[in-house]
């Protein structure tokens, strides 16, 4: 069955499929987790994203390409400056994005890892320092309205940020992500629900 097909293909994104991904254990998806990315850094536009989700990102195109050209990783969803949306892995599979990390659930009161196994893993294309777009945002309501009505246990309280789950190695999606107009946008499209 081909990737636009998947129950959790959706159908606003453009579908390109990646290879880093494989089946989800048997665990519902209850964490939503939001990165910022740009390649090279601090660069907006382009297809080095899509390349390296894809394994495609050339060392040589550009110097620090040359560090990152071997890693095997992906996301579900990539949301670009213009509010264009790209899928990578079906949202019932299990992407490579959290990394080595931990959260605190606290419906169980317990610490988890292994966090790519009940999450979905949203990349904004940006930085620490450059707003994000009002597009995006958009694009952003939508898609997390779309996964919280497949996944029940999917709920606000438990969308949070890169940042948070690996603190001393990662501050995506950074400082320039406006959490409380995030917040408000997400609590008015609900409402309207």
């Amino acid at each position: 069955m081909n990737q636009e097909n998947r129950a959790g293909a959706w159908s606003r994104a453009r579908q390109v499929p990646s290879p880093n991904q494989d089946a989800r254990p048997q665990q519902e998806v209850s964490l939503l987790l939001l990165h910022a990315i740009s390649l090279p850094p601090g660069q907006f536009s382009g297809d080095a994203i899509e390349a390296l989700f894809t394994n495609r990102l050339p060392p040589d195109g550009h110097p620090f390409f040359a560090e990152i050209a071997h890693l095997r990783v992906s996301a579900h969803l990539l949301i670009r400056r213009d509010g264009e949306c790209v899928q990578f892995v079906d949202t019932d599979q299990r992407a490579w994005h959290a990394g080595r990390s931990c959260w605190w659930d606290p419906a169980l009161g317990a610490w988890r890892s292994r966090l790519n196994d009940f999450s979905v893993g949203i990349e904004l294309e940006g930085d620490d320092d450059t707003p994000f777009t009002q597009a995006q945002y958009t694009a952003l309501v939508d898609a997390v309205g779309w996964l919280m009505a497949r996944y029940p246990a999917l709920t606000p309280q438990r969308i949070t940020s890169h940042a948070k789950v690996a603190p001393l190695r990662k501050t995506d999606p950074g400082p320039a992500f406006d959490w409380a107009y995030f917040r408000q946008r997400l609590s008015q499209a609900a409402f309207k629900q």
